[in-house]
């Protein structure tokens, strides 16, 4: 079972503000790293980066960026832009009711061959084309 996992989920690894949250992304990282079995896109890796850099209330030093880049998203990146992925996330668009961001996230799941998409953005339990869509923060 191979996850894609959103960029909220390491947006709150590095939330301190959150510890719930926190500790639970940190166990569905490093289960991903250990195991070998999630996926990132380019898009994950530049909305955490803005994020953490930009928009958060403490926001995390350059260190820690690069840290965290080098160490947890650069080994789980593995979808890059393609002319087929905004096509495909064109077409989930069309066909569901969520934003262009939201259906390339999904679009870059399905194309990483993931069976499990983790994110809280998104309608916990649906199912599209063979992916799951799991709240990993829900109760």
């Amino acid at each position: 079972m191979t996850d894609f996992l959103d960029s909220n989920i390491f947006i709150y690894l590095v939330d301190s503000g959150n510890p719930d949250k926190q500790a639970i992304a940190r166990r569905l990282v490093q289960n991903v790293l250990g195991t070998g079995e999630g996926r990132i896109s380019f898009q994950v890796v530049q909305e955490t980066l803005s994020v953490i850099t930009r928009k958060f209330q403490a926001v995390v030093n350059l260190a820690d960026t690069r840290q965290l880049m080098n160490e947890v998203l650069m080994p789980l990146w593995r979808v890059m832009p393609t002319q087929r992925l905004y096509e495909d996330a064109l077409d989930l668009e069309d066909r569901y009711d969520y934003s262009f961001y939201d259906c390339l996230i999904i679009a870059s799941a399905l194309s990483a061959g993931c069976t499990r998409l983790l994110s809280e953005d998104l309608q916990n339990g649906q199912r599209i084309e063979g992916l799951t869509i799991i709240n990993p923060f829900a109760t």
